[in-house]
């Protein structure tokens, strides 16, 4: 990549780097590559080759105009492994070849990825970083976040701009790698559209719905002991609708057998969330931990009443009314909210659900993160270019 390049004068070059095509990830790199191909810049994709289905098909379909710059790949496994060596040389033989202007890397492995060969030589593409949770939701001292946060430690040398997508998450970064490390900004994940057009529940909708990947800082494990403390609460089992996929399906279906509630409990799999919306008449966010979970700020603008707990970026999402938040792995707290959100009157439930969609629509919208994305670009590559002028002015 030539030093001499005028970034603001002419379209990008941009390679996004992740491991899985999954959930709030994959929806915002679809997003961005989606605007930035309206904008006229060149976009390219490298992600697990080994993670492609129907559904990552339709959503490269959905870029209007194609990405230019391809959609590339090797086999990457979630946890570090040997073959991640390979698949750096193969992501590293690509940059040489398509010469991007920024390399933006996102989740943990995205990050690794898209930030170590900048560790080995200066100069090249401007390296972004989105850690959209990943390696920072982890507890707080135990060994795999110790060695995690070691990692991005080191990472922090090679990142020429952070864009956060949360408060929480800049501040989980300054507590354990450093406030002192790049270019930061906070990109707040957008929805804008028909994404704000209400969801009308089913008429045979069950009283319950989870979306999400399955899996444990999900906490479903909570929802599913909150569902069996209703059921003794109301004298009847409310039924409740899981939808997605994830390592822990077997586990929670055991669970809900152990519990008397698994005649009552529906896994259909993964769907478009707007389908999903229609299958639940209270929505329930039970997560451990999050960043700043598309699904809720999908569920909020859609105007889906909404149980969730106080972790992550959530309480930014709620905002002023981030008071309806309560604890993550409290059964019988979780209990409490969904019987008073099942029982409530419709007309006050709505007003809370109007509440919060005004506001999500107003803080987060997919037009001002695109935007701001693009200016942490612009200014790395304008703070990159004068570091490079620097050395011959002063020779001059």
């Amino acid at each position: 990549m030539e030093g001499e390049r005028d970034h603001a004068s002419r379209r990008l070059r941009i390679l996004h780097v992740f491991r899985a095509p999954l959930g709030g990830l994959f929806r915002h790199v679809i997003d961005l590559a989606n605007a930035q191909v309206e904008r006229g810049c060149e976009v390219g994709l490298f992600f697990d080759s080994n993670a492609r289905g129907d559904h990552v098909a339709r959503a490269l379909a959905s870029i209007a105009g194609g990405l230019s710059l391809g959609v590339w790949g090797a086999p990457i496994k979630r946890n570090p492994d040997i073959s991640d060596l390979a698949a750096l040389s193969k992501l590293q033989r690509l940059i040489r070849t398509i010469d991007p202007d920024v390399v933006h890397g996102h989740g943990s492995k995205g990050g690794l990825f898209a930030r170590a060969p900048g560790l080995a030589r200066r100069g090249g593409p401007v390296r972004a970083y989105t850690p959209h949770g990943g390696s920072f939701n982890y507890q707080p001292g135990a060994p795999a976040h110790r060695i995690y946060m070691a990692a991005e430690k080191l990472l922090a040398l090679a990142t020429d701009v952070f864009l956060f997508e949360s408060s929480y998450i800049a501040n989980r970064f300054d507590a354990f790698v450093g406030s002192n490390a790049g270019m930061r900004r906070i990109v707040a994940n957008g929805i804008g559209g028909a994404e704000f057009e209400p969801a009308v529940p089913d008429a045979d909708a069950a009283d319950f719905i989870y979306v999400g990947e399955l899996r444990a800082a999900k906490g479903i494990d909570t929802l599913l002991e909150a569902l069996a403390i209703a059921g003794r609460k109301l004298g009847r089992n409310p039924s409740a609708v899981l939808v997605g996929s994830g390592p822990d399906k077997d586990i929670l279906l055991a669970q809900a057998r152990r519990l008397g509630i698994a005649d009552h409990i529906a896994f259909p799999g993964p769907m478009p969330v707007r389908e999903a919306f229609k299958l639940g008449r209270v929505m329930v966010v039970p997560s451990r931990a999050e960043s700043m979970p598309y699904v809720v700020l999908e569920a909020a603008g859609a105007r889906v009443p909404l149980v969730a707990t106080d972790v992550g970026g959530i309480p930014e999402i709620f905002g002023p009314y981030k008071a309806r938040l309560g604890p993550s792995g409290d059964a019988g707290d979780l209990c409490r909210r969904m019987i008073d959100k099942l029982l409530e009157e419709p007309d006050a439930r709505d007003e809370q659900a109007a509440d919060l969609a005004f506001y999500v629509a107003e803080h987060f919208s997919i037009n001002v993160m695109v935007n701001s994305v693009m200016a942490g670009y612009h200014d790395a590559l304008a703070q990159r270019a004068a570091l490079v002028a620097e050395p011959r002015a002063v020779g001059a």
